[in-house]
């Protein structure tokens, strides 16, 4: 099953085994209970902590599960957990067999805390970026925890199962049987989510905070380079976000970050926040900006109001928060949201096997969704509203030579039609003869383009006629003392490498800013 050099990497992890521990397989004659045995014997032939029995009765066939010998199984595997899911499974095998993860003590106390009965199930697709994230953080849990469970589901292994419940977007959890949660979800938002008293226990240690020399609004890579040029200026500097990493976590192939021919985003993320953290910021994620306050005197403190209610200050702020798939704003589309309209096709596109789907957008992002769901799903029909598709030629020629896919061009999606629980057709106007036609389908993949998350800037920083934040070439906004970077300004070309570059650029900008101060501060105290 496995491969001799993974078996080999396999092998130097699972050293790290403390205790014994035994795989509980529950199987019948499929080829995929076969493909799962290999796997599960593969595993217990690169340590002598694991082994292997056959008697499982987990409902699920195939599945496995993985627990400390002589205790009661908690961690849950139906289907093979390879692809983006292999981390999954071996972080699984080295937590059960008692290797310490690599997570803040105070959120290891939250789990362990938590009372009750938490039965989690979680439907992940093998080319999903977005689901190890989820599965990882449950997995976890459900070893530190003995009132928590977790199984994590193929959807498309399980076709029937994910039909039957209604799931069509990855990940998706249930909580002993009931909706929990959609999309990517880190280990400290889903603790968030059932402690119910950690939100005003984090405000309150926010508002104990002295104030910073920077703060950073925004956890993207504009954020990141952001805070590693201010606090290398041995300056006092904190990066508050909702989640690190930004819309990055969602992006699947990079290959255009100069010097790192390939990566995925998850791991680019990783990287950008070992660096950050490598230099003491101060890290504040799960917080919502609501509102910023300029400084009532020149050079004095600037607010950020939180949705939490508390508020955080400094004597500068760099805004880089990013920006977000654009919705296309039609009756239907927020009804049938993760119920056949979906935004990312290499996270979706498995639960359509077979089906036939839209993907509006002419663009690169369009094309390459389009490209990619064509070997997946029955058939493929492109909408673009111009004339023209704008995708690069390459592009364009492969997906000319696609037999599944459908091009219409000059249309405008009019809306999203649905059968009270899922998708069942949208309706489009041809822009030239002014018809209104409608298309068949189960999926409709939105891939149009971003919108900045800068709402909550509105009357207070001179904002584009796009909601873009304007900034200088030193990235200085309107406000005096607040710099801006990365995707939700005015600079053009939406590029990682780019924003890494002006949250650098806005950092040195902002501490240049500071120091031509000191001479008034100084001035200020002799009086």
């Amino acid at each position: 099953m496995l491969e001799d050099s993974l078996k080999a990497q396999l092998k130097a992890y699972l050293v790290n085994v403390r205790q014994p521990i035994e795989l509980v397989a529950s199987l019948d004659a499929s080829p995929k209970s076969q493909e799962m045995l290999a796997l599960l014997n593969d595993i217990v032939a690169q340590s002598d902590k694991v082994t292997l029995r056959q008697d499982g009765a987990d409902g699920r066939t195939p599945s496995f599960a993985i627990a400390p010998i002589g205790t009661q199984a908690r961690v849950h595997f139906a289907g093979l957990p390879m692809g983006h899911e292999f981390t999954s499974l071996v972080l699984a095998l080295l937590w059960s067999g008692g290797h310490p993860p690599k997570v803040d003590q105070a959120v290891i106390d939250q789990i362990v805390a938590l009372e009750g009965d938490y039965r989690f199930e979680t439907y992940f697709s093998l080319s999903c970026q977005n689901c190890p994230d989820v599965v990882q953080a449950l997995t976890l849990m459900s070893v530190l925890n003995p009132c928590i469970q977790h199984v994590a589901i193929d959807g498309a292994l399980f076709q029937s199962e994910v039909e039957s419940r209604k799931i069509m977007a990855v990940p998706t959890v249930l909580l002993n049987g009931e909706p929990f949660a959609q999309g990517r979800m880190s280990l400290e938002q889903i603790v968030a989510k059932l402690d119910s008293g950690a939100e005003a226990r984090a405000a309150e240690a926010l508002r104990t905070k002295s104030e910073f020399d920077v703060l950073i609004v925004g956890g993207g890579p504009a954020g990141a380079a952001a805070a590693v040029y201010a606090a290398r200026k041995g300056i006092r500097t904190g990066l508050m976000a909702e989640r690190f990493g930004g819309q990055v976590l969602d992006t699947m192939g990079i290959e255009n970050f100069i010097s790192v021919p390939h990566t995925e985003g998850p791991k680019l993320v990783q990287g950008l926040e070992q660096h950050v953290k490598a230099y003491g910021v101060d890290i504040m994620t799960l917080q919502t900006a609501q509102a910023l306050v300029p400084a009532a005197t020149p050079g004095g403190l600037i607010e950020i109001k939180l949705a939490s209610g508390a508020s955080l200050k400094s004597r500068s702020v760099i805004l880089s928060t990013g920006a977000r798939w654009r919705q296309m704003n039609v009756p239907g589309e927020e009804t049938y949201r993760n119920r056949g309209v979906a935004y990312c096709p290499h996270c979706d596109g498995p639960l359509f096997k077979g089906k036939r789907v839209a993907v509006i957008g002419g663009g690169n992002s369009g094309v390459e969704a389009a490209i990619d769901l064509a070997g997946i799903v029955a058939s493929v029909t492109l909408i673009e509203f111009d004339s023209q598709l704008r995708a690069d030629a390459v592009l364009q020629r492969k997906l000319a030579s696609l037999p599944n896919i459908t091009v219409i061009t000059s249309a405008l999606t009019t809306e999203v039609h649905g059968d009270g629980d899922k998708v069942v057709a949208l309706s489009y106007r041809d822009r030239q003869t002014d018809e209104t036609h409608q298309v068949a389908l189960e999926g409709i993949f939105v891939q149009i383009g971003l919108v900045p998350n800068t709402e909550w800037l509105k009357g207070v920083v001179d904002l584009s006629p796009r909601g873009e934040i304007e900034v200088d070439s030193r990235g200085q906004t309107s406000v005096p003392g607040v710099f801006a970077a990365g995707d939700a300004t005015t600079v053009p070309f939406k590029q990682i490498i780019i924003a890494a570059g002006d949250g650098s650029k806005a950092a040195l900008s902002a501490f240049d800013y500071l120091i031509r101060l000191a001479p008034v501060e100084v001035q200020q105290a002799a009086e």
